[in-house]
Order: C-alpha cells, then structure tokens, then sequence
C-alpha cells in the first residue's frame, strides 16, 4: 500500500499540481513567464523527488530496489504529460502577428 501512495500517487498528485499552476500561469502571464515558471519548477520537483526518496527509503523502509524504479517512472511519465500540455496552451497563446511570420 505504501509503495502505491507514495511511488504512484505522491508523484502524480504533486506532478498535477504543478500542472494547474503552470497552465494557469501560461494562460494568464504568457509564455515568457511559464518559461521561468518551468526553470523554477525544475528546482521544485527535484527537492520534491529527492525528498519522496528520503521518505520512502529511510523514513517508511521500503525497499529501494522496487521504489525508486516506481517513484522515478511516475515521476518521468508525468513530466512528458505536463510539458505537452503545457507546450499545447503555449501554442494557443501566441499573438496573432507572430504567428503570420511563421512559415
């Protein structure tokens, strides 16, 4: 139960999050500043994944060998999901103009 909430569900969930702020932030600040949301959410998400790590391997003893590969896979599939969704409302978002100058 455990490897489950914390090696399935803590990334996603947290992933999730992360996604409504950055979509959020994409529609309403513009590109420019999800760019620097994303550089900051780098920051985030790693201390989040180093600290899920420490949690599930020193804290609650799982065993590393089947928890890390969860937590990680999880981790990885989730990114791939918010950085096409956040791609997605980037392309909505461009101005009119420089979107005629593409070719």
């Amino acid at each position: 139960m455990m490897y489950f909430l914390l090696g399935v569900l803590a990334p996603i969930i947290l992933n999730l999050l992360h996604l409504v702020v950055g979509v959020y932030v994409v529609t309403a600040r513009g590109s420019v500043m999800s760019l620097g949301f994303t550089g900051m959410g780098f920051l985030t998400k790693t201390i989040a994944l180093l600290w899920l790590t420490w949690l599930g391997v020193s804290i609650v003893e799982l065993n590393y060998r089947i928890y890390v590969p969860l937590l990680t896979f999880f981790w990885f599939f989730t990114h791939l999901v918010e950085a096409f969704v956040i791609q997605h409302y980037m392309g909505k978002n461009v101005p009119k103009h420089l979107e005629d100058m593409q070719i």
